[in-house]
């Protein structure tokens, strides 16, 4: 592919902006703003990763997965504007699956400990374990309004603030994972991942191909469940003072 053909794949634009004016949507200004930050977002961060994947210096990686945990948090942050402290939770968050995950990739030799692959890998992970933290956070905070008087009874029974949040954090925390786990059931029949049909379109072997695809998927699963456990587990207790109530401040009362 090259940058004339680039620009006859902006039909697959110009199409959902007719349907917008046609139908009175709305959504142009939406569609051209998108469409452009992502040409520039992308052709960006191409050259970039051309230059650190020719270096391969540990400094750039660094600072390459430093931009990324940095742009997810602040991505993941609007949502969880009730939870004290959100920020530095979505940072050990994001870290925490970061170090896990290339720890047991180069760890067990499962993948070369090369910008090559940590940096795409890590941009999966993490990308995914942001969108996983919104869900939840979105999820928890709709639960915990939803169930406070639950809540607040447990707690003059005498219950611990683990306790009286338990139910929703289990809520929230199943309901955020649901999606990747309900994807994975249908991956190879109703649609081919984008990793492996890249590789595929780029000339790999198919075999290959679904080999580094079930890699990711694995990946992903586990992202998924331990960004919602870990940033439930990290983000309850800031819900309660020190006297063990229920902050209201943080959520409708």
């Amino acid at each position: 592919m090259n940058y004339i053909t680039l620009l006859l794949a902006l039909i697959f634009v110009i199409l959902p902006l007719i349907l917008s004016k046609t139908l009175h949507l709305d959504l142009e200004k939406d569609t051209i703003i998108a469409t452009v930050r992502s040409i520039i977002q992308l052709l960006l961060v191409g050259y970039l990763l051309h230059y650190v994947f020719d270096s391969d210096h540990f400094f750039y990686i660094l600072l390459m997965l430093i931009l990324m945990i940095s742009a997810a948090t602040q991505n993941a942050r609007k949502k969880g504007g009730s939870v004290t402290g959100i920020t530095w939770k979505l940072v050990v968050t994001f870290v925490f699956i970061e170090i896990l995950t290339q720890g047991i990739l180069i760890g067990l030799h499962i993948t070369p400990a090369k910008a090559q692959y940590i940096i795409p890998i890590s941009g999966m992970v993490i990308g995914n374990s942001m969108v996983l933290a919104i869900l939840f956070l979105n999820r928890f905070t709709s639960e915990i309004e939803a169930h406070h008087e639950e809540t607040e009874l447990i707690l003059s029974l005498g219950g611990t603030p683990k306790q009286a949040v338990h139910i929703p954090l289990i809520t929230a925390i199943k309901s955020s994972t649901i999606p990747t786990i309900e994807s994975q059931k249908t991956i190879g029949l109703v649609q081919l991942p984008g990793m492996m049909s890249g590789q595929i379109i780029a000339g790999a072997d198919p075999i290959q191909a679904v080999q580094f695809q079930l890699l990711i998927l694995f990946l992903l699963l586990s992202t998924a469940v331990i960004t919602s456990a870990l940033l439930g587990y990290l983000s309850y207790p800031s819900l309660f003072n020190k006297k063990m109530q229920l902050i209201k401040t943080n959520f409708s009362s």
